[in-house]
């Protein structure tokens, strides 16, 4: 009794002190936030005991795992001999992890800028189109996401993610490749992916007509796993190309084999990008990011004024990513994460059939959405529905993720360390959970 006594209180005080002294803007999920306390594997546990399958990885950022012990273990290692140095001063795992990225990316990236977070990756691939083109303005999409500063909240396009501060002139947003609502009426295929055209279009009306850059995530992660179809992007690069632009490629959430087949998620797309941005999946949960391009338009930094990063390329997180990589190459190739979507995705695709209010299913590998809408006529969003299927994957011990610009859009993306068991107990659970859902 004493127990459940010094185990509620434990609960109740985490939630008084984060009401009290953190920021009241704090996205916390479920009606009575969840505490977390420990994690080992694919599993983690709150403060009461209770234990929980995450199928949401710290927004796919857990990549191999809670607690994984070649990770931990080169933590501890690396804590041991230097935790911080800034870029001021080259180290070891710092360059070993360069060179990995050069390895593992796509075509002729290979120069690497790491920093701590998303938001930075991409606030740093902007700034490098514009010095090497010399021009200013960016496209990016609507319903995508790039972070909480001023720059990343401006190359966002969804209004519930740009609160306070002064957006800059020179972002302009195209219409995205959003299938199951097409902006335009139409129907993928016969469309011809109409939406791509009207990249050309911003540009012509919105611009100079000279941009620096077209911004995208092979698939929208906080936009609701939007997944644009596969001959998208091509069309896109050709029309950046046409007006002197760089093409940006976002990984920060389709990065290391998310997408599964392919490292990374614009590979699936035949394009080849000038920059590449990543994050989250990383370094398994330890503060990083990069922001990768080729050597040619690296040079063009090369008087364009000092810049440094205090904790970029940090000593820890660096040898943490070596780490999580080193994981995901024996054990969680894009290979078998290719294998598991395809065991999520018929799996969903079956609960797709059974329950009236998954209006569509999309994504790539272990990155897949459920979008739920009132019925499958009208398509009307059901944020309701979204609600209740939280709280009941919560009460049978699963963790899902929620996105999408009407909040109505179930977001699946467990450590891609999981197993074929992992699936199949998420997809029961899930089944379970919807049965709930009135």
């Amino acid at each position: 009794m004493n127990s459940e006594k010094t185990t509620l209180s434990k609960k109740a005080e985490i939630l008084e002190k984060q009401k009290k002294y953190l920021w009241p803007n704090h996205l916390l999920y479920y009606t009575e936030p969840l505490p977390l306390e420990r994690g080992d594997g694919l599993h983690v546990w709150d403060v009461d005991g209770k234990k929980y399958l995450d199928f949401f990885g710290g927004i796919l950022t857990t990549s191999v795992g809670h607690n994984r012990p070649e990770v931990t273990e080169a933590v501890r290692e690396q804590a041991e001999k230097l935790i911080h140095s800034s870029t001021l001063y080259p180290n070891e795992a710092h360059v070993n992890l360069a060179e990995k990225m050069a390895e593992i990316t796509p075509g002729k990236l290979q120069v690497s800028y790491f920093t701590p977070s998303g938001t930075d990756a991409d606030e740093t691939a902007v700034f490098l189109a514009q010095t090497y083109t010399g021009h200013q303005e960016i496209i990016a999409l609507r319903h995508g996401y790039s972070g909480r500063s001023a720059i990343g909240m401006s190359l966002t396009g969804q209004h519930t993610w740009r609160i306070g501060g002064t957006h800059f002139m020179g972002i302009k947003h195209a219409i995205n490749p959003y299938c199951y609502r097409c902006p335009l009426k139409m129907t993928y295929p016969s469309c011809g992916v109409a939406c791509a055209g009207d990249v050309e279009d911003v540009v012509k009306t919105m611009t100079s007509g000279r941009i620096a850059a077209f911004i995208a995530e092979p698939i929208q992660g906080v936009g609701g796993f939007i997944t644009p179809p596969p001959e998208y992007f091509k069309m896109v690069q050709e029309v950046v190309k046409h007006y002197g632009g760089l093409f940006i490629a976002d990984e920060v959430q389709t990065g290391f084999g998310r997408t599964g087949d392919k490292w990374f998620g614009i590979e699936h797309y035949g394009v080849e990008p000038d920059i590449m941005t990543m994050a989250k999946s990383i370094a398994n949960g330890f503060p990083l990011a990069n922001t990768i391009t080729t050597p040619e338009i690296a040079e063009s930094t090369r008087n364009a004024g000092l810049t440094i990063s205090t904790f970029g390329g940090n000593p820890v997180s660096c040898a943490a990513s070596l780490a999580t990589i080193g994981v995901l190459e024996k054990e969680a190739t894009p290979q078998h994460v290719a294998m598991l979507g395809r065991q999520l995705r018929s799996g969903l695709e079956r609960l797709q059939e059974k329950y009236a209010v998954i209006g569509d299913v999309r994504g790539m590998g272990l990155m897949h959405g459920l979008e739920l809408v009132k019925d499958r006529q009208s398509k009307e969003p059901s944020p309701d529905a979204t609600k209740q299927l939280f709280e009941a994957t919560r009460e049978l011990g699963l963790l899902i993720g929620k996105g999408g610009l009407y909040g109505n859009v179930i977001r699946i993306s467990p450590p891609m360390t999981a197993t074929e068991e992992d699936v199949a107990i998420a997809l029961d659970l899930l089944d379970k959970a919807f049965a709930k859902v009135r």
